[in-house]
């Protein structure tokens, strides 16, 4: 059978051409545009807030190893919705943000096992527990299986979390009994009633307003924080009790690496890991001269004696691993942790 010659008119040629020209658009990677949002927490201060040192310094690294060719764009102060929000936009779009696990616990639940409180003594081991341990390598898998995002990076944000309130000072679990705690997400509520004392989740936006009215007694967040939020002028109270490592974390789309060249991907991972490092040793650095600032400028500080932090550890550890049980955490993850920790 012949083949019939089918003539197109010039009309009909322009169409194919447009339709062929847009497939093709469509189908251009995402690094055509270099601008990548990254979204995070707190003020533009670099003194005052190391999310923003960690972003400043990424920005800086990435655009030093591409020559330009990828530029970051940062939002801090949640100028792109509070937590879930900004989970959302980076679950969806090109993007990068760094979650706290507020933002992080709604679609991986399992990353309240990292905050078991009093798993970590010092910097080295909590460092190691992120960085060589087999908790954190299966978190990583199971958060991209469920999300499609990678979390690239456990941030240092401020060192060691510490108990601030504006009632009494607290020296043992007994103090605890009958304040009201501002809680960052629902674990830290649970930690707060193993103690006897009662949590509300309040936004990071609204924290300063909370305590200065009443609305809640106290809080927990390492010294950085507390200046970062001037909660120094509304608590009177500060106990330097070690209870979690400070972190978060910093979350990428997988569209957005899939559309990197392999230089380009390999340049990010680089600048991560160095714009990390520099944070990890600033905070190190002036965890000593933060708390100083505090006691200065009108904070009451206590250290807890070895005797008085085994006693927080003694009720709050084991209420907090009952509360993961009753979250349906399997015990994997749990017993992944604990042994990356050192503790069984």
């Amino acid at each position: 059978m012949k083949n019939k010659l089918t003539i197109t008119s010039p009309k009909s040629l322009l169409k194919a051409c447009a339709i062929g020209v847009g497939v093709l658009l469509t189908s251009l990677p995402v690094n055509a545009q270099t601008n990548i949002n990254l979204s995070y927490t707190g003020a533009p201060d670099a003194e005052k807030n190391v999310l923003h040192l960690f972003a400043s310094n990424l920005q800086r690294l990435v655009e030093e190893k591409t020559n330009g060719e990828l530029s970051l764009k940062l939002y801090p102060n949640s100028m792109l919705g509070e937590e879930d929000e900004r989970m959302e936009q980076v679950m969806n779009t090109p993007s990068l943000n760094i979650a706290s696990f507020a933002g992080i616990s709604p679609q991986f639940p399992e990353i309240f096992v990292s905050a078991i409180p009093f798993m970590f003594s010092d910097f080295e081991k909590a460092r190691n527990f992120f960085d060589e341990g087999e908790y954190w390598k299966e978190a990583q898998k199971e958060f991209f299986s469920r999300t499609n995002t990678h979390l690239l990076a456990v941030v240092e944000e401020g060192g060691f979390l510490a108990f601030t309130n504006n009632k009494r000072p607290i020296h043992s679990p007994e103090d605890f009994k009958g304040l009201r705690f501002r809680a960052m997400d629902k674990s830290q509520v649970a930690l707060y009633e193993a103690f006897g004392a009662s949590g509300t989740p309040i936004p990071w936006t609204e924290v300063y307003m909370a305590l200065r009215t009443g609305v809640a007694d106290g809080q927990m967040n390492p010294p950085m924080y507390i200046i970062l939020g001037s909660l120094q002028e509304v608590q009177k109270y500060l106990t330097l009790a070690n209870i979690q490592y400070s972190d978060q974390f910093l979350v990428a789309n997988d569209e957005l690496l899939n559309s990197l060249t392999t230089s380009q991907r390999t340049a990010l991972t680089e600048a991560v890991q160095e714009a990390n490092n520099i944070n990890r040793k600033a905070v190190e650095s002036q965890v000593e001269d933060r708390i100083k600032f505090l006691a200065d400028n009108g904070m009451e500080v206590y250290r807890p004696t070895a005797e008085e932090l085994q006693a927080f550890q003694d009720i709050g550890q084991p209420s907090f691993i009952s509360w993961l049980s009753e979250q349906n955490i399997d015990q994997k993850w749990i017993d992944l942790a604990l042994k990356d920790a050192g503790i069984k």
